[in-house]
């Protein structure tokens, strides 16, 4: 196995945005490259271009009506694909299909062994439903990828970590009674940011109680607030030990970005990283798979991305 790090980059994937003036914008992408190359990683990591998700794939986690409701709106390119948040644009199918296949190509790069840690800045669009587009989220990578680890390669328990400033309520509600996905996400409080989920309270139904980490933080949350809540993700997972890791670190968290309003730096999501790598090295897999998630902040973007990238590379001094 190869301890080169995998990233999944190329216009393809940039295209998945919704025009100027839109907070998720196409140009997020360049914003990651740019550092990327600044900081010289291209020259350390192996960096693959997405292939686009099929229709079979899709159907892993989405309904077949969903499907075709975002496959009408891409031909006329007209609307919206949700209540009025992610507006639909000619080609939007095929463009959102791409960032599952860029998902599902760092999946099974890490599961074929060519790596044990994968990053694709584009992806993590952890509001869209089985049956829905939500929150600029027209396909749920990570929800497929879940899926599809566990029919394809017989896994048995998945971890999902989100720190995005948004509760990742696409994926918590999906599989909110399935007891093999261990979830947890540190987000601003719903009661002041959207979706208005994610509450203390909500750990799982059924078998799955218990299986689901809600840690809320108040506006204004700053890493120290951070720090005092990542332990308890840590100890969330070293209790059910996960046989892959999905860390959703969406950049929206960071101080600064125009749609939230938590404080962290980009040294809470570095210590993200390398404590979740660590512990997949703990448990003997290596597996960790992270994806960028929200952030509308261009340069805390590339920041927080490119810190997570260090730590998943084992850079000496990422945090």
């Amino acid at each position: 196995m190869s301890d080169k790090l995998v990233v999944i980059a190329g216009e393809r994937l940039a295209r998945y945005g919704f025009g100027e003036g839109h907070p998720f914008g196409p140009d997020r992408h360049a914003a990651f490259l740019r550092e990327f190359g600044a900081r010289a990683l291209d020259r350390k990591a192996r960096v693959l271009e997405p292939r686009q998700a099929t229709d079979e794939e899709l159907l892993a986690f989405h309904t077949p009506a969903h499907l075709e409701f975002v496959r009408e709106r891409s031909a006329s390119g007209r609307g919206y694909l949700d209540a009025g948040d992610t507006p639909a644009f000619r080609g939007v199918y095929e463009v959102a299909a791409c960032v599952v296949g860029a998902t599902l190509t760092a999946a099974e790069a890490i599961m074929a062994g060519d790596s044990r840690r994968a990053f694709v800045p584009i992806a993590g669009l952890h509001h869209a439903a089985r049956d829905h587009a939500a929150g600029f989220c027209v396909f749920n990578d990570c929800g497929v990828a879940i899926e599809l680890l566990r029919s394809r390669f017989g896994l048995a328990r998945i971890a999902y970590v989100d720190i995005d400033a948004h509760h990742g309520d696409g994926v918590f509600y999906a599989f909110e009674s399935d007891a093999a996905v261990i979830f947890a996400d540190l987000h601003e409080d719903g009661r002041y940011l959207y979706p208005g989920t994610g509450a203390a309270e909500e750990r799982g139904r059924g078998e799955a109680e218990g299986t689901k980490l809600n840690l809320p933080l108040p506006p204004g949350a700053d890493d120290s607030a951070f720090a005092e809540r990542w332990p308890q993700v840590m100890a969330h997972l070293e209790r059910f030990q996960p046989e892959f890791l999905i860390l959703q670190c969406g950049a929206d968290s960071i101080e600064g970005d125009p749609l939230t309003h938590l404080r962290l730096t980009p040294r809470s999501h570095a210590r993200a990283a390398t404590e979740l790598a660590a512990l997949a090295d703990r448990l003997g897999h290596g597996r960790v798979l992270a994806l960028g998630g929200g952030g509308y902040d261009r340069a805390n973007l590339a920041r927080a991305w490119n810190g997570v990238v260090e730590s998943l590379m084992g850079v000496p001094n990422a945090l």
